[in-house]
């Protein structure tokens, strides 16, 4: 026999077997996973699950028919397995402070996540991400944030100005997609903020090099295909190449050169400056992070490695672009379906004798704060994520479920291996929490203290009890960041125009995805989408 062809047939027996192997033991979970008793939807495809019934529908609304059929815990079938869901917030607290013994998918980790942020916090479990989170604490502390303040309302002001100059003369209202300028607008201060970067997004019609590698490698990890899944759930396909593998290779080398200049440059700063080190010229995430992984607390052994810092500046891209401008463009759709709220913000925000607030200015304004609550609870950025428990394990209830057999349990027996949906937008939204009026955009909800429910509090959230930026290990290291941009971009905004939506509010949709974006009904090949109609504020 011919070498080649010996080796050939090697290779593909192997694979055979691997194949087998890899199909026997998912047989093997399926017939024998304590989650088969649980309730649930029929499974429409042995290898697609549920997974096409929910991407085609509306966010939560398929989700929120199976609550109802099946209660707060049952089980739906995914890509050639199945998965947890549960919003009850016994089970949740559980799973989201107990450390590391629940985590995010080994594939998602090591194969999605890490082809966009390498070896950042993201991806980290475990020791590893309890070293990084604790080097990066100190640059997302209150006070980091308070000196980050002006660069917020800098580029909010800096895109009032250019949406002004869209109005016509005579004040006539003027159509504007929102999405895409905010994400702009955000993307220029996570540059400056995070890592002293100028992508100058609001004033280009062309993204730079870093904008345009972020975006290849970002854009490829949004669009899933079936061969994507396929390498996720089988690890030996990942070493065959695909046709996006050159494109990704040279956006990941221009990001890992973009980011070793910019450390070069902030520990060359901060070595010449010292201790010293102007403020204004050293006070990005980066360098905060760099003097951090300096400091003497932290022994040499637990710095982070020059790999690991640069991993940060895609992490800072991911974790703080996107979802903070999706956030703001269902702060603005939210207030032009009741104009009553965009004016009682308004007015309070006129109050303000400046327009560059400071943080603390910022933080005393009640009823904005009501709205960003009331966005990030009604509309969360994410509206869920999976987690896998690290050993069998047993999940406590507040709500029993009934088994398929009839039976009732207090909790929930889960195998090593198995994933859980958390689901965010649903708990954030749940009328068992939050009262029948859970679904309605209601700042005054966040006023007073007696008009949040009791049962809220039992919500693992880091902030504001909900689940939007998380809890426990996995919480939200920049949430403080998330808030007090948001906020600086509603100031300004508000203060300078009135809203209206420019389409019907039926077309505005949002499907299940990793962000939860708005979309139109008639346009689902433009991807996502707000337009609005928006003229200058004149006042009574």
């Amino acid at each position: 026999m011919h070498p080649i062809l010996q080796i050939t047939l090697s290779i593909l027996g192997t694979l055979a077997s691997y194949g087998l192997f890899l199909l026997a033991r998912y047989l093997h979970r399926e017939v024998t996973s304590p989650l088969n008793k649980l309730p649930g939807p029929p499974n429409p495809s042995w290898i697609l699950g549920n997974s096409k019934e929910l991407q085609d529908a509306e966010l939560d609304e398929m989700q929120a028919k199976w609550v109802e059929e099946y209660g707060p815990t049952f089980v739906f079938k995914w890509f050639l397995g199945k998965r947890l869901y549960t919003q009850d917030t016994k089970a949740l607290n559980h799973i989201l402070m107990s450390g590391y013994e629940y985590q995010k998918p080994e594939a998602v980790r090591k194969w999605r996540l890490r082809n966009v942020v390498g070896s950042g916090l993201l991806v980290q479990e475990e020791d590893e991400h309890r070293l990084q989170r604790k080097v990066m604490n100190p640059a997302f502390g209150i006070a980091q944030i308070r000196e980050l303040t002006d660069i917020f309302v800098d580029e909010s002001i800096h895109l009032r100005d250019i949406w002004a100059s869209q109005v016509g003369s005579e004040n006539s209202p003027v159509r504007v997609e929102i999405r895409s300028w905010l994400s702009r607008m955000t993307l220029d201060v996570i540059g400056r903020a995070g890592f002293n970067y100028r992508f100058n997004a609001l004033d280009s019609t062309e993204p730079d090099e870093l904008n345009k590698a972020f975006s290849i490698i970002f854009g490829m990890s949004n669009r899933l295909t079936f061969w994507d899944i396929l390498q996720a759930v089988v690890p030996v396909l990942r070493l065959f190449p695909s046709t996006t593998d050159s494109a990704k290779k040279e956006a990941q080398a221009t990001m890992e050169r973009i980011g070793r200049d910019l450390l070069r440059q902030t520990k060359e700063y901060l070595a010449v400056a010292g201790e010293k080190a102007d403020v204004w010229r050293a006070r990005d995430l980066l360098s905060l992070l760099v003097r951090s992984n300096m400091s003497k607390d932290i022994p040499e052994q637990q710095r982070m490695t020059d790999e690991d810092v640069i991993a940060q500046v895609p992490t800072f891209l991911v974790a703080g672009h996107e979802t903070t401008s999706t956030a703001v463009t269902w702060a603005l759709f939210a207030v032009t379906q009741k104009k009553d709220i965009q004016s009682k913000l308004r007015e309070e925000l006129l109050q303000v004798a400046t327009e560059s607030p400071d943080m603390d200015t910022l933080n005393s304004l009640p009823y904005l704060d009501a709205v960003v609550r009331e966005t990030l609870r009604v509309h969360s950025p994410v509206p869920g994520t999976p987690r896998v428990a690290m050993k069998d394990d047993s999940i406590p209830l507040s709500t029993p479920y009934t088994d398929r057999n009839g039976i009732v349990h207090n909790d929930i027996q889960v195998s090593k291996g198995d994933t859980i949906f958390v689901p965010v937008l649903a708990v954030n939204r749940s009328k068992d929490l939050w009262g029948e009026d859970a679904k309605d955009f209601k700042p005054e909800r966040w006023l007073t203290p007696a008009s949040i429910p009791t049962a809220v509090s039992t919500i693992p959230g880091v902030w504001g009890n909900m689940l939007s930026f998380l809890g426990g290990t996995h919480a939200c290291i920049g949430y403080r960041f998330s808030l007090v941009e948001m906020k600086a971009l509603l100031f300004i905004l508000i203060r300078a125009f009135e809203f209206d939506l420019a389409v019907p509010p039926e077309e505005v949709v949002s499907k299940s995805s990793i962000i939860h974006r708005p979309h139109l009904k008639s346009e689902p090949e433009k991807g996502s989408q707000l337009p609005l109609w928006m003229k200058l504020y004149e006042g009574a």
